[in-house]
């Protein structure tokens, strides 16, 4: 952001989710994506409860890191909240009112809208997972996922994640939206979003044509490598 150019924000953004792969931490848009199919595999003590913990646990544990995050960028933007904030601090609050109110002044429209905002980041995020498992080098994971994630940004994309540090961030900074407006107009629908466009279109459709598809040994379908998920 601080670049004023949206490519090239877009070729640095994707470091710290290629890190944060590599280090083998959960994501909510790669849990999103990748533990469903364990139930739908029928993998021995996965459940419907099973999968909802999952969610759960990792949807705490982002939000509170990204809240924590976002505080620590206030205070450096604002001088231990002693100054108005910067310019960086003044775009994240303008940030957060457009993509709040923003959608909000086109009612119905701009909920539409901005779902299929999260379904197309979620299948471009969730993309850079799976194509991360194709390579055993960290060189090759990291272009695998750098270019799905640089699609993401670039064309402006919700990631609930990404959003969990932006708005609380813009509401520390004085954005002109409320809670309310943040949770109803965009955490709450850019997560059912990015559910529908990891599961659907990158989840299921995988497990459907390479899971379900796997070549037998010994009649059994070998189970796929362990992995982390970004």
């Amino acid at each position: 952001m601080q670049t004023g150019q949206p490519l090239v924000g877009a070729l640095l953004f994707p470091v710290g989710f290629c890190l944060l792969y590599l280090l083998g931490f959960d994501l909510l848009t790669g849990v999103f994506t990748l533990v469903p199919l364990a139930l739908i595999d029928k993998r021995p003590g996965v459940r419907p409860r099973t999968v909802l913990r999952n969610w759960s646990l990792v949807f705490v544990g982002n939000f509170a890191g990204a809240l924590v995050v976002a505080l620590m960028i206030a205070v450096i933007v604002t001088f231990s909240f002693t100054e108005a904030p910067d310019a960086v601090g003044r775009q994240l609050g303008v940030i957060g009112e457009s993509r709040t109110v923003g959608y909000a002044e086109h009612g119905a429209a701009g909920m539409l809208t901005l779902f299929i905002r999260g379904v197309l980041c979620n299948w471009m995020v969730s993309t850079g997972v799976v194509a991360a498992m194709i390579s055993t080098s960290v060189s090759g994971k990291v272009i695998a996922m750098w270019m799905p994630i640089l699609v993401f940004f670039y064309m402006g994309f919700e990631h609930s994640v990404v959003n969990m540090f932006l708005f609380p961030s813009g509401l520390m900074l004085g954005g002109d939206f409320s809670v309310g407006d943040y949770l109803l107009w965009n955490e709450i629908p850019t997560v059912v979003g990015n559910l529908v466009g990891g599961l659907t279109f990158v989840g299921l459709t995988m497990y459907a044509t390479h899971g379900r598809t796997a070549p037998a040994r010994d009649g059994v379908v070998e189970a796929p490598a362990k992995t982390t998920v970004g």
